[in-house]
């Protein structure tokens, strides 16, 4: 493909960001690479500017790649899901970067551009996306995944924190997550959920919340779906419920490395399409971003966005 694109975050780690892309940039220059450059301003500008350049090239195959952190990739996943000649790829330059764990590829920036560059002439996968319908609304896509409850809470609250650029600045922000876990663990209310999983109904009580994944790893490295794959056309549901709070602490350290699935209180199912519903509104996120609450009309798994990654989708 001809047609290269960067999208860059600049304030992405903390503005660390930029420091990558500057990397980038000259190794760009040095092999005389032909490409474009746009960096993002505000939220949703990602998405504005991955429909921009599909208007651009008039229906032409591009790759777009993304350079920042998984919230910047959920908006350029936003604007080349119903663009079907964008190809998107992916440089880390945030402070999560699940994408990169989920999707196997090199979190080193300037290794993930070498790789990049590799694939260039391969053929693009087509990947799995969950969609969010919401009554009303413009649908949402998600690439890593979605939750309802605490976990969109803490999403929430990361991204409203000045707590996050602290970390960021000593190389710490993966802890954000935690320090908001542990901040919210003895106030969180929990819910009664209900969820239709293909058609078939399940009830839960005093849950903690509900996580929707299409590939392994969110919040900075926990593997909340262990067997999460964005390569066979299913969603992963996680349920956690029924736990007090001191439990659920313990219980979240063994995310780490997966071993939460083991519990009673933890339940697993696969689907293709999903509805969650609850008596009250409940907080809901995708790709860790905030999208209100619940009620959700439907969360269906779509295969069809051109992506450059290992086939694996594993580290």
């Amino acid at each position: 493909m001809e047609n290269l694109y960067f999208i860059i975050n600049p304030q992405a780690k903390n503005g660390r960001c930029q420091k990558v892309w500057r990397k980038l940039e000259k190794i760009l220059d040095e092999q005389n690479i032909s490409y474009e450059a746009f960096f993002t301003a505000y939220p949703g500008h990602g998405e504005e500017i991955v429909q921009f350049i599909s208007r651009k090239e008039a229906g032409k195959d591009v790759v777009i790649v993304v350079v920042g952190g998984d919230g910047t990739m959920h908006e350029a996943v936003n604007g080349a899901a119903v663009n079907s000649n964008i190809h998107l790829a992916y440089i880390p330059g945030g402070s999560g970067n699940d994408f990169s764990r989920g999707y196997g590829i090199p979190r080193n920036p300037v290794a993930a551009l070498n790789y990049l560059l590799t694939q260039l002439k391969e053929e693009s996968l087509l990947i799995d996306l969950g969609l969010i319908n919401k009554k009303d609304e413009k649908d949402i896509y998600f690439v890593n995944n979605m939750g309802v409850g605490l976990d969109a809470h803490i999403a929430r609250k990361v991204n409203l924190s000045k707590i996050k650029k602290l970390l960021n600045r000593i190389s710490l922000g993966k802890l954000v997550y935690v320090y908001f876990l542990l901040k919210s663990v003895f106030t969180y209310q929990r819910s009664s959920i209900e969820i239709i999983v293909d058609g078939k109904r399940y009830s839960f009580h005093s849950t903690w919340f509900v996580t929707v994944s299409n590939q392994p790893f969110y919040g900075g490295g926990m593997k909340i779906s262990p067997k999460a794959s964005p390569f066979d056309g299913q969603l992963n549901i996680t349920v956690v419920h029924n736990l007090s709070r001191l439990k659920l602490l313990f219980v979240f350290i063994t995310v780490f490395w997966g071993g939460h699935v083991t519990f009673k209180e933890v339940e697993t199912f696969t689907g293709s399409e999903i509805k969650i519903t609850s008596p009250d509104p409940i907080q809901a996120h995708a790709d860790g971003e905030d999208i209100g609450c619940t009620p959700l009309a439907t969360i269906t798994c779509k295969r069809f966005l051109p992506i450059l990654s290992k086939a694996s989708g594993q580290e």
